[in-house]
């Protein structure tokens, strides 16, 4: 949006009929010296330019893949798998395809990326340790220690392929859970309720959680981490004003001028991990996950299909799995809507979107779990952080363009495992390098969202430091616990345990129920401070053009919003009714039903494009 000048409005005193009173109107809210003008009158990116950002959040996405599995493989004992690694990632990427390309065309059409996440992998691991036997061993005087049985005495590794059949049920039934949750509409009402408070905590401790598996990996060599962290700080923040020569933006466009480009930071994922990988091969550094190679080779062609090695195990304790799977899930992803939509600058999500989201991740999972996938799918943090790496603002247009692209990529990638086992030999100080940056980026953001609500609070400070401290401090008791929690009932047992390691979910749970709770001012909690934010003020100034573009930002499609109207009445939550438009018209029914909106969910959909919705 361009800045705009002063411009006189003539107004009558009130003493003078003829005396003309000039009063300027209000400036727009002056944007930052490094925004992206370069980007505003170019609109959408080239296909080339897109095909690079895809690539990047592609190479995001194999990390986050490869690290989540080589997490959950790792434990296996030798010849613990009957089948390749790479045809079990290749069905994972598959699955994380499928999932992002309806995710960006049907759910919350946020540009967010689908990939496994911790949220999957706790469980999981959680799961298949306590199916596994067990050796106690008691060195002298010490506490008993319980690691995992390797000996030849030990039961068979079959119980490997059954426990990996029971995750993948977990799985399915976290898929039937997170769709039905969106069916019914109980993510939309939750997210109405989530101030500045809520998501804040969970957006920090998001970006903190992983740092364990962060230090893990790059401690395979640290001299190659601290290279490839260094050339990507360079790249997206020293080098991120620095632009090469001009280029034709948009050959076919009308505008006759050369925009210049700021390739580093455009390139500041591709460029730091082709340069560490490159230079890993020729110093004959070995720094591979042996646990994700095969001796033997992958099929070059491979159409992933349920019941391929087996089909899902559902029992009480896939169940119980499961059900911490959909709630740690579904509580990421609301942070992870949050955080996409400030880093592109859109409106809060409205209810409708945010069940939409869930019920097609929901959908996502329950692919990912038939074709026999220890992992589900869900937003993914990193790739909302490169966002904020490449910091382009296309909007949707570009932003879907470039989600849909990395969607067919891992769709296509999918077919062929012998491809995939290719990204299997990305060094682990790459994947900890890039993983490591990407969640520094969450964190930041998650410290970015408190200045909307009043630090200096008693209140908040209690709420802030108790949702964050707990939802670390819990996952660490469990984990050095020298004895597993043990309840009499195992279902019950991988329940609590998979739930109170979850830190995000603890981090919302604790928040969402301190938020709610506890009395406070509209003003303290942050509901009113952010209606004054820069970003509301600028669109208050925004033409009513631009107005009906962003409120069609979180729409569905012509061919589906035209079919709205039509579905069941207890479908309804999946698309922007009348009751969800009515403020418009007549103002909410009841003050109390405002109190706990999350700032600007009220103004994210014009009354021009609700009158245009309503027509149809």
């Amino acid at each position: 949006m361009s800045r705009s000048h002063l411009h006189p409005i003539p107004l009558h005193s009130v003493g003078s009929q003829d005396a003309p009173v000039s009063l300027p109107r209000p400036l727009a809210v002056p944007q930052n010296s490094s925004s992206h003008t370069w980007a505003s009158p170019c609109g959408p990116p080239t296909w080339g330019l897109s095909c690079l950002l895809a690539l990047q959040h592609f190479l995001v996405l194999a990390s986050l893949l490869c690290a989540s599995h080589l997490l959950l493989l790792r434990s296996l004992p030798p010849g613990g798998l009957s089948y390749p690694p790479a045809q079990l990632l290749a069905s994972s990427f598959f699955s994380c395809g499928v999932s992002t390309v309806l995710q960006t065309g049907m759910g919350s059409r946020l540009p967010l990326v689908q990939a496994p996440s911790l949220e999957f992998l706790i469980p999981a691991l959680v799961l298949t340790s306590q199916k596994l036997p067990l050796a106690i061993q008691t060195p002298g005087n010490s506490s008993v220690v319980l690691h995992l049985c390797r000996r030849p005495g030990c039961h068979s590794l079959e119980l490997w392929n059954t426990s990996l059949r029971e995750v993948s049920g977990a799985v399915v039934v976290s898929g039937l859970l997170q769709g039905m949750l969106g069916l019914l509409g109980a993510p939309g009402r939750l997210f109405l309720h989530c101030g500045p408070l809520v998501l804040a905590p969970s957006l920090v401790v998001a970006g903190l959680s992983a740092h364990r598996e962060v230090a893990q990996f790059c401690s395979a060599h640290w001299g190659l981490a601290l290279l490839l962290i260094l050339l990507m700080v360079v790249c997206s923040q020293h080098l991120g004003s620095f632009q090469v020569p001009p280029c034709p933006w948009r050959p076919t466009s009308t505008f006759s001028t050369h925009i210049h480009v700021p390739a580093f930071r455009f390139l500041s994922v591709l460029i730091p991990v082709a340069c560490v990988w490159v230079i890993s091969a020729l110093l004959g550094l070995s720094i591979i996950p042996l646990q994700l190679s095969a001796p033997t080779q992958a099929p070059w062609f491979w159409l992933p299909h349920p019941g391929e090695w087996d089909w899902p195990l559902l029992t009480p304790r896939a169940l119980t799995a499961g059900i911490s799977m959909a709630l740690a899930a579904s509580t990421s992803s609301l942070g992870c809507y949050a955080l996409c939509g400030q880093l592109l600058h859109l409106p809060p999500p409205p209810p409708h979107a945010c069940n939409r989201g869930l019920s097609l991740e929901g959908l996502g999972s329950v692919l990912a779990g038939l074709l026999g996938s220890p992992m589900g799918t869900a937003s993914s943090f990193p790739n909302v952080g490169t966002v904020s790496l490449f910091q382009y603002l296309f909007l949707q247009a570009g932003s879907q363009r470039v989600t849909h692209i990395v969607g067919l990529l891992c769709m296509g990638l999918g077919l062929s495992p012998r491809l995939t086992q290719f990204l299997t030999t990305i060094p682990l100080p790459v994947l900890g390098g890039v993983l490591g940056v990407t969640q520094a980026v969450v964190l930041s953001a998650g410290f970015s969202s408190f200045h909307l609500a009043d630090i200096d609070s008693g209140r908040n400070v209690f709420i802030v430091g108790f949702s964050i401290f707990m939802a670390l401090l819990l996952p660490r008791w469990l984990r050095e616990a020298p004895v597993p929690l043990n309840t009499g009932w195992s279902p019950l047992d991988v329940l609590l345990c998979s739930l109170l390691a979850e830190p995000i979910f603890l981090a919302g749970l604790l928040g969402f129920l301190l938020e709610n709770t506890i009395s406070g001012t509209r003003l303290e909690r942050g509901l009113s401070q952010g209606l004054l934010s820069s970003f509301v003020a600028q669109e208050t100034q925004m033409s009513q053009k631009s107005r009906e573009k962003a409120a069609q930002e979180y729409g569905l499609p012509f061919p589906i919003q035209d079919m709205c109207p039509c579905i069941p009445q207890p479908l309804h939550f999946l698309c922007p009714m009348s009751e969800d438009l009515g403020d418009e018209e007549g103002g909410p029914s009841e003050p109390g039903e405002t109190a706990d909106l999350l700032p600007g969910c009220g103004e994210s959909c014009p009354a021009s494009s609700r009158e245009g919705f309503r027509s149809k």
